[in-house]
């Protein structure tokens, strides 16, 4: 029986010929994450089992992205521990203040992720990786001080749904309205413990921005982990970045999957999920005239350049609409910087944004923009659950960064086509 690119990673890293989906498995790590709210847990959890040392300081990382710097007391504290762990132990990467980026944006960016690699992290949104033809996976706390000590995880191998691309993209249409589709046509549960495999021709019109936020996203469908192949786009990507051998997979013709989704990139709209899941989507013509009173621009799944190119296209020459807060987070340093190379810090403060330094603040209701009773987000950000960003009388809608900007300029939810002439 044929496997999938997961089952070929699990398999690999098992020492294993083959694997077949519900297989018991333990497999070696090639990275273990964690950031200031998971890895303090951990290191707990390392110290209480009496552990001692760690499988391997260059294949650990920790990154303090999400409430820093930090927002109040309780905040530091995490951090000092963490600190303090990658003292006791010399962490390779430990990513403070000054150099951090948010977490899934920066393991790419510093070449900690690479094709065919098994990467866990204490963070849900560590799927983000698969964009590299990685199989990376989120994990709790226990199962982070676990593999930071042996190197080595459980996993049941997961079943796979194949989702084929075909066509292009549409002018403002993105990585994020991919996704956003997917997650409304399938379920918030659609791809519970599954591996969500993109295949088709439809990829190769995808860039890497694209893909890493498609595969950032894969957990909102309950998804073990999102993975694309490895093409010419990824390889250009990882050359300057990954000094190390990879060795990329590719699905076996006869592979197994439970079922398979068509997407047709050249009929989407831009798309938008309203509160409070993000599967309750909707195509931004039938959520225009939502008012809103915060936009937010930045986050693991949407913080990167591209996103911040398409963000200032919009607003370059505008004003953020008067009563609304809009709130800009490259997220990363170098990210950062090479927006300021390009002009764009100019444009969104000239616009009247406020823009921050990289953290996922907002994202998780941390800071930097928590809502008030009552008060409504756009944001390009990955979860609109109830009280994610404010009281639970707060709610977000997600959107791309050309809908958030657009919407920005105008207060109320609004297509970037019209904002930009009609031009699609």
């Amino acid at each position: 029986m044929g496997m999938t690119m997961t089952q070929k990673i699990l398999a690999r890293h098992a020492g294993l010929p083959s694997v077949e989906a519900g297989q018991l498995i333990e497999a070696k790590l090639d990275l273990v994450l964690g950031n200031d709210i998971t890895t303090p847990v951990a290191i707990t959890e390392f110290d209480k089992a009496g552990l001692t040392q760690v499988f391997d300081r260059d294949k650990i990382a920790i990154v303090l992205d999400h409430y820093t710097p930090c927002k109040d007391i309780k905040a530091a504290q995490l951090c000092a521990k963490a600190r303090d762990f990658a003292r006791r132990f010399q962490i390779t990467h430990f990513y403070d203040v000054g150099q951090m980026g948010v977490e899934h944006a920066l393991i790419p960016e510093k070449g900690l992720a690479a094709p065919g690699e098994v990467i866990i992290g204490a963070d849900s949104h560590t799927c983000t990786y698969g964009a590299l033809g990685a199989f990376s996976t989120g994990v709790g706390s226990t199962d982070m001080a676990a593999g930071m000590a042996t190197g080595l995880s459980w996993f049941k191998v997961p079943s796979a749904i194949k989702v084929v691309l075909k066509g292009k993209l549409p002018r403002f249409v993105s990585g994020k309205d991919v996704i956003l589709h997917l997650i409304g046509q399938i379920g918030v549960d659609g791809a519970l413990y599954k591996s969500l495999e993109f295949a088709g021709e439809g990829v190769a019109e995808l860039t890497m921005d694209d893909r890493f936020t498609i595969a950032n996203m894969a957990i909102e469908a309950g998804a073990k982990n999102g993975i694309f192949p490895v093409d010419e786009q990824t390889r250009t990507y990882l050359q300057g970045r990954v000094d190390r051998p990879w060795e990329a997979v590719e699905p076996d013709a006869d592979a197994v999957y439970e079922r398979e989704v068509v997407i047709d990139l050249s009929a989407l709209r831009p798309t938008v999920s309203l509160p409070h899941l993000p599967s309750n989507t909707r195509t931004v013509d039938e959520a225009a005239g939502m008012e809103l009173q915060q936009v937010v621009i930045g986050s693991c799944t949407n913080g990167r350049l591209k996103d911040l190119q398409e963000a200032a296209e919009i607003l370059r020459g505008r004003k953020v609409a008067s009563g609304v807060r809009c709130i800009v987070i490259p997220a990363t340093q170098q990210i950062y910087m090479d927006a300021m190379a390009q002009g764009l810090i100019q444009v969104f403060i000239e616009a009247g944004c406020a823009v921050s330094t990289p953290t996922c603040g907002p994202c998780l209701g941390g800071h930097m923009g928590v809502l008030s009773d009552g008060e409504r987000a756009i944001s390009t950000t990955n979860r609109n659950f109830v009280g994610r960003m404010g009281p639970v009388s707060s709610e977000i809608i997600l959107a791309s960064p050309a809908v958030a900007a657009a919407s920005a300029v105008t207060g109320v939810v609004t297509d970037p086509a019209t904002i930009m002439g009609g031009e699609r």
